[in-house]
């Protein structure tokens, strides 16, 4: 069996809900919220079986067209390995449409779900409310509030204000809102450049030590990213103080990159992305250098869609992984947003969401809203 096409699909735009600037990138950059209106990427076989991914650039799709096509959607590690070498991987538009498509092929072929064909262990995820906006201390606790209320066990808070007492009030008052019943993760967003300068807030190495101190005696579990993303040596040395735990590398491009983190002991948490590193079969190995070292992984959210459901497969595969992220800002950043397009049921539900368990992914995207070329 080969295959027998490599192209980019597009998903209907259903309604534009407006726009969004991240508490990462103040006055610097703003995300369309819709629902709909993304591409994807689609490999078919002769026999007509496809496999679905992210939507990736131009160049990708061509280049991965003319290697794959008369070749067996099986091999799937070796087809990678040779498009790394072979092509560009650009983040967010780049090789994970092709691979997370493979993988999703592949499943197909062996009537399995991803999951299963890695070594499913869990059926079912804790995920966690990422909140994408920046606001006053207040608003934060009460959409705090309303993720509890609705059965969220865990939430994600941006920790962006000029102001670090400002930083340190929001997370008191979600925990006199929350009252001790939700876990709390905090984020710096301090490594989006790998040099000195970033949009937004910038912390110093003090600013850091004193947030690490502050966020544990609020009982927060981790803090993520709190200095650029090769400041190997520094990010040890926030490790080293024992308190909160430190994760990152949503950012961080190569393997060899998380072999370095273990090394010098840089994050307790490793937080690998599928879209910036090219897939899924990058962060199989990083899974395994987590289990090497005794850490946890937990996946960056992967671009709302198909990249999440392909975290959840390796999710399921991993005893030291707590949680699942998922933007949810809502409304405009509502997770439900993005899983629009799906025929499947991927809500969360009692502050759980199960792994899909059908062959490849395990899930379809609505026929009423593809179009293609």
């Amino acid at each position: 069996m080969k295959i027998k096409d490599v192209r980019k699909s597009k998903i209907k735009l259903v309604e534009y809900l407006g726009e969004v600037e991240p508490a990462w990138t103040p006055g610097w950059y703003s995300q369309t919220s819709t629902i709909g209106g993304q591409d994807f990427t689609e490999i078919e076989l002769e026999n007509g079986d496809i496999g679905i991914g992210p939507g990736c650039d131009e160049i990708i799709i061509k280049d991965s067209k003319e290697y794959l096509i008369g070749k067996s959607p099986l091999d799937v590690i070796d087809h990678f390995k040779f498009l790394m070498y072979r092509t560009r991987n650009i983040p967010y538009n780049g090789l994970a449409g092709i691979d997370i498509a493979l993988w999703d092929l592949r499943g197909k072929v062996e009537g399995k779900s991803i999951s299963e064909i890695l070594g499913r262990k869990k059926d079912n995820l804790i995920p966690y409310a990422s909140f994408v906006i920046l606001s006053d201390p207040d608003e934060r606790a009460q959409m705090s509030k309303t993720m509890l209320d609705e059965g969220w066990k865990a939430i994600k808070v941006r920790l962006h204000h000029n102001d670090e007492k400002l930083d340190v009030l929001t997370i008191k008052k979600i925990q006199d809102a929350v009252g001790g019943k939700l876990d709390i993760l905090v984020d710096a967003n301090q490594a989006q450049s790998p040099y000195p300068w970033q949009a937004g807030v910038i912390w110093d190495l003090d600013r850091a030590k004193r947030m690490n101190q502050k966020m544990h005696e609020f009982g927060c579990y981790w803090l993520e990213e709190p200095r650029p993303r090769y400041n190997f040596d520094e990010l040890s040395e926030l490790v080293s103080m024992n308190m909160t735990k430190i994760s990152g590398g949503e950012n961080n491009t190569v393997v060899s990159d998380f072999y370095e983190m273990v090394n010098k002991n840089s994050y307790d948490i490793l937080q690998p992305e599928s879209m910036v590193m090219g897939g899924i079969t990058p962060l199989i190995e990083i899974g395994e250098i987590s289990k090497k070292y005794n850490k946890e992984i937990v996946p960056h959210h992967g671009g709302g869609d198909l990249g999440v459901v392909a975290h959840m497969h390796l999710l399921a595969t991993w005893n030291n992984a707590p949680y699942c992220e998922m933007l949810n800002d809502p409304p405009l950043s509502s997770y439900k947003n993005k899983f629009f397009i799906f025929n499947e049921d991927l809500n969360v539900k009692d502050g759980i969401i199960n792994v899909p368990n059908t062959p490849g992914l395990g899930v379809t995207i609505k026929e009423d809203l593809i179009i293609r070329e």
